[in-house]
């Protein structure tokens, strides 16, 4: 068990969500306040994905982006580390079971590895995440999450001469392996940074065997995280301790803060606290994430 965990908050994702909760963010000026408001509840790390403002479907516009990164930027009360997403431009959604070519046009989203980065490359944030493998993502129709292993060497390459710290989101055993391979291959700074991600349709459940298989399996040295969505979000806060992981609560992997409660960031990150201190763990803030994460400051 570890005494210290910092709390990161992924605040909106890409999700299907908008229409479930009146509470996730989807315009750059509702996703930056709503990140503050989680720095201010004793987030250390803030998650950012961007939405299309007008459908509220996930986007990767750099314009976006910017508008979320300076208004978090410019708060005078708070500095959260920042950690956007890379994930976007790996979505591939096939054309059917009979014909799985051509793709969807409407929902497929195919870019190259820098392209990708670009919001990285203008932002400069101290973390940005790279989804360490192919998978099917989400039950039912014909949604792959593609991100082939050239593609993630380029990325992690492209970042490290960034001076970015990439944070690895693994969502089965066989990602570690690639995880590994990177770190071989000095494609990772130390100390490594993962997020395990569980209960993710098709991906590791998140049970507890499971989840102790995967910190098995973990370089040495790492820094690593554990989230499950749904209902798991909260006990996986007391859990993740306990296993030695930081924790990660937010909107993006889970709406509620109780059976038929729908919670706001904020809230949920209120609750991460007393749950982390009511098990013993010290909250960490901001300025010990960077110092652990030997991450480099902002010009």
């Amino acid at each position: 068990m570890i005494s210290e965990a910092f709390i990161t908050c992924a605040v909106t994702g890409a999700g299907d969500t908008v229409a479930r909760s009146p509470h996730v963010p989807v315009t750059p000026d509702q996703i930056a306040e709503s990140a503050l408001d989680a720095a201010r509840a004793g987030a250390a790390v803030v998650h950012i994905h961007v939405r299309d403002p007008d459908t509220g479907r996930g986007a990767r516009d750099p314009a976006l982006f910017r508008a979320v990164v300076e208004r978090i930027r410019d708060a005078s009360d708070v500095d959260p580390v920042l950690n956007l997403t890379a994930g976007m431009g790996g979505d591939l959604v096939l054309g059917g079971v009979e014909s799985p070519l051509p793709v969807d046009p409407s929902l497929t989203d195919m870019a190259g590895a820098l392209e990708r980065l670009a919001h990285v490359e203008e932002l400069q944030p101290e973390i940005c995440t790279l989804d360490c493998g192919t998978m099917n993502f989400a039950a039912g129709g014909d949604y792959i999450m593609a991100n082939t292993p050239g593609m993630l060497r380029a990325m992690a390459r492209r970042v490290q001469e960034l001076g970015v710290r990439s944070e690895l989101e693994v969502f089965d055993t066989g990602h570690l392996v690639l995880v590994h391979d990177l770190i071989e291959e000095g494609l990772i700074d130390a100390p490594p940074m993962i997020q395990l991600c569980m209960g993710i349709p098709y991906g590791a459940p998140a049970d507890l065997s499971t989840l102790l298989a995967m910190v098995a399996r973990l370089p040495h040295g790492a820094v690593f995280s554990a989230f499950a969505i749904g209902r798991l979000q909260l006990p996986y806060v007391g859990l993740g301790p306990l296993v030695g992981a930081n924790v990660r609560v937010g909107l993006e992997d889970n709406l509620y803060l109780s059976r038929g409660r729908l919670a706001t960031n904020a809230e949920l990150v209120q609750r991460a606290v007393s749950i982390l201190k009511a098990v013993g763990v010290r909250v960490l803030g901001s300025d010990e994430v960077r110092e652990m994460l030997s991450l480099r400051a902002r010009v």
